[in-house]
């Protein structure tokens, strides 16, 4: 089974559901491979998220996520950079039951929710230490749920 891009125009977001090899035990599958891609992880978390509850929406300064999504999720992206050939764009990516990798490159809103019937886990692979070494540093994010302009103001 190969790996399957999702289209999308937002410059910079990658999305693709991953290859998984299988056999008689389950099945496993690749995130991240050196040879394939220039993110360079440096910290990893694994979340659980009820289902038809959401997570976000915030953006990054500076920093890059790496989610691999393992359920039935709905991916809200709006592009905040200005000078961006994409900027004030939004996308909402429905993401199904294949495990999906999403690239959210800094300045890319973000935001998600739990779609399926089942709890749903988010592994992140972030570029950034969360608040930087012994977490001494200020959060690298923008928080938007309340923003009253905001087109990801979700319940739950």
């Amino acid at each position: 089974m190969g790996e399957e891009r999702h289209e999308n125009s937002m410059e910079g977001l990658e999305i693709r559901e991953l290859a998984r090899n299988e056999d008689q035990r389950g099945w496993l599958a690749e995130m991240i491979r050196h040879d394939e891609t220039d993110l360079r992880p440096v910290m990893s978390y694994i979340s659980m998220t009820k289902p038809g509850l959401a997570r976000g929406p915030h953006e990054h300064r500076e920093q890059t996520d790496c989610f691999c999504f393992i359920g039935r999720f709905t991916l809200y992206v709006w592009d905040n950079r200005e000078g961006s050939p994409t900027y004030g764009e939004h996308r909402v990516i429905d993401i199904g039951d294949l495990p999906t990798l999403a690239v959210i490159p800094p300045g890319i809103v973000h935001a998600y929710k739990n779609t399926g019937g089942h709890d749903g886990l988010v592994i992140n692979l972030p570029d950034r230490l969360y608040r930087g070494w012994g977490k001494a540093d200020d959060v690298d994010e923008v928080r938007y749920e309340n923003h009253p302009d905001s087109p990801f103001r979700m319940e739950g």
